[in-house]
């Protein structure tokens, strides 16, 4: 079908609604002895039609058999069912019978129901009878590639005393134009259409609602489970991006120099938008800060968006993630250019998982602050009794090494006690300097990438119980961006804390080179890690890796892991790198 057939002419006829419930049905309800002897034996296959379309209670494939029996019903070559968008203006969806796929495909887009003899019925939804779409002036045409088509016949459908949308017959069989008989007919089945309509929309809002629920508790478990904050990020956002039917789905977090930095992308195709931010002047984030839900018809042709990141989408939905009136983020999900916009259950049922997600989100910041404070409290500990007992006693000891160098009368002796001494002075400044890193505020801004690497590796010697090894190569400081150098630190934390809680490692060597070549031949850095543990068994969790390659592909570079350091290559080496 297309978007221009038009309404009657001279010769045609144009006929007003019979009043729901009764009118349409009048001439089939009389008694069988009343009906003329054409009505009366098109009876069994109307109540066949009627059986037909209340069979069954997915959605689309309802109306595609509404179509299909219509079409037999009035003997036609071609139908088609319009549904009204909510708002009531044009389509929103335009399910066809009779018209070949390889037909369908050449004439592109279906009608959007604006113009046209296919708007006119949505704002007038009385039945419609046509001997010549053509000459109807309302026709607005036919696209190229489109079957031929004369005869019309236009019935609305409601669902629950609401327009739901019309069907639509053209092309009857043998020339002729569509009778009072078929009228009538298709306006029973109408009827019957509407309130299959109607049981089919409940199932699929119960469906959806069931599977927007899952994804609530798939979610909730995610943030919960004691994982990676990254990794429960991306559940969010993957979870959805498929609920609501969408292309992405991204989760942005406030930045710290203002604005929102998008921290988890999911997308069929891997995506650059990790790490970018944003900017706190852009009208969306004020609004979504404010804890207020934004939607866009058209994200790609949108003067507020200011990013690359919407430049490739349609409709957007985007969500704050509030919770006790603190905004911790928002959530958003485009579609692709010209998909259908979101309804308002879609909308509803989107805003219902943002507060769920943001609850648990708040859960589990909480459940990682207890941590961190148990963390925190364990390394104030350590830092006393490094200092009132580890030390004191090294000094002790030292001082009663440089008396026994005193009294000693042997070269040899004095010698050996003086590089003992010595030893054991170094001994306490190393001992100060790790009392040191453990009583710094790791929340502070580091001055460059070297100093957060060595944080990053002094915080994991506590829970490992040794302090990993640590080289740098090149320029590290002064070659490596922000971003990567961002991306480059979560890597790192990423491989150390997959090394504590999988591999029972007893040595762990961390490398950054700023001095390697990328395959497409652009410098880089790579962050190497390798430990002497138990290595990756073949049924074991790739969260944490799955989230390294996402980290390096949104930069162009990539991720893999190999063997390890330890004997005969026990454990794991994991290599991060990205471009500057």
């Amino acid at each position: 079908m297309s978007a221009a057939p038009a309404s009657p002419e001279s010769e045609s006829e144009s006929e007003s609604a019979p009043d729901e419930g009764s009118g349409a049905a009048g001439p089939v309800v009389r008694g069988s002895q009343e009906l003329p002897a054409e009505l009366a034996l098109r009876v069994p296959q109307l109540l066949e039609a009627v059986r037909s379309v209340g069979t069954g209670l997915e959605l689309r494939s309802t109306l595609d058999r509404i179509c299909e029996t219509a079409a037999e019903l009035a003997d036609a070559r071609y139908a088609a069912i319009g549904t009204v968008a909510e708002e009531g203006e044009g389509l929103v969806d335009f399910v066809f019978h009779g018209v070949e796929g390889k037909t369908a495909g050449l004439i592109g887009r279906t009608p959007d129901g604006c113009t046209g003899l296919l708007g006119a019925l949505i704002h007038e939804p009385e039945p419609v009878r046509l001997a010549n779409l053509a000459d109807d002036p309302r026709s607005c045409g036919f696209p190229e590639h489109h079957p031929a088509m004369r005869s019309f016949l236009g019935v609305p459908i409601r669902v629950q005393g609401e327009i739901f949308g019309n069907l639509y017959l053209t092309e009857k069989r043998g020339g002729g134009t569509f009778s009072d008989y078929d009228l009538d007919m298709v306006g029973v089945l109408a009827t019957e259409a509407g309130i299959a309509i109607g049981n089919a929309r409940l199932y699929e809002a119960a469906q959806q609602r069931e599977r927007w629920i899952d994804g609530s508790v798939a979610v909730t478990t995610a943030l919960l489970s004691g994982g990676g904050a990254g990794d429960a990020l991306q559940v969010v956002a993957e979870q959805a991006r498929r609920l609501s039917g969408s292309a992405a789905g991204a989760v942005l977090v406030p930045a710290a120099e203002g604005g929102l930095e998008i921290v988890a992308v999911a997308s069929e195709h891997p995506s650059k938008a990790l790490g970018m931010v944003f900017p706190p002047e852009n009208e969306f984030v004020a609004e979504l800060l404010g804890g207020e839900t934004v939607f866009v018809e058209d994200a790609a042709t949108d003067p507020r968006m200011v990013t690359d990141f919407a430049r490739v989408y349609g409709p957007m939905m985007m969500l704050p993630l509030q919770y006790g009136g603190r905004v911790l983020g928002c959530l958003v999900t485009p579609r692709a250019p010209g998909a259908r916009l979101f309804t308002e259950s879609e909308r509803t049922m989107a805003a219902h998982f943002a507060a769920q997600a943001a609850l648990a989100l708040m859960t589990a910041e909480a459940q990682r602050d207890r941590e961190r404070l148990a963390v925190y409290e364990d390394r104030d500990r350590i830092a006393r009794d490094l200092h009132d007992l580890v030390i004191q006693r090294l000094f002790a000891t030292g001082m009663m090494l440089e008396s026994a160098q005193r009294l000693s009368v042997a070269p040899e002796v004095r010698e050996g006690v003086g590089k003992a001494v010595d030893a054991l002075d170094v001994t306490i400044q190393e001992i100060r300097t790790a009392i040191f890193a453990l009583r710094h505020d790791p929340t502070e801004t580091p001055s460059g990438l070297r100093t957060r690497v060595l944080r990053e590796i002094n915080m994991a010697a506590v829970p490992l119980g040794f302090k990993p090894t640590h080289r740098f190569v090149g320029p590290v400081d002064t070659v490596v961006g922000e971003l990567t150098g961002k991306n480059l630190i979560a890597a790192l934390r990423e491989a150390l804390s997959n090394a504590f809680r999988h591999a029972g490692a007893s040595r762990i060597d961390v490398v950054v080179d700023a001095t390697v070549n990328l395959r497409d031949g652009r410098q880089g850095v790579r962050l190497t890690v390798a430990d002497d543990g138990v290595g990756i068994t073949g049924g074991g969790r790739r969260s944490g890796l799955r989230n390294l390659e996402r980290r390096a592909e949104s930069l162009g570079g990539e991720s893999w892991y190999g063997p390890g350091a330890g004997k005969d290559e026990a454990g794991t080496t994991v290599v991060w790198q990205a471009p500057y």
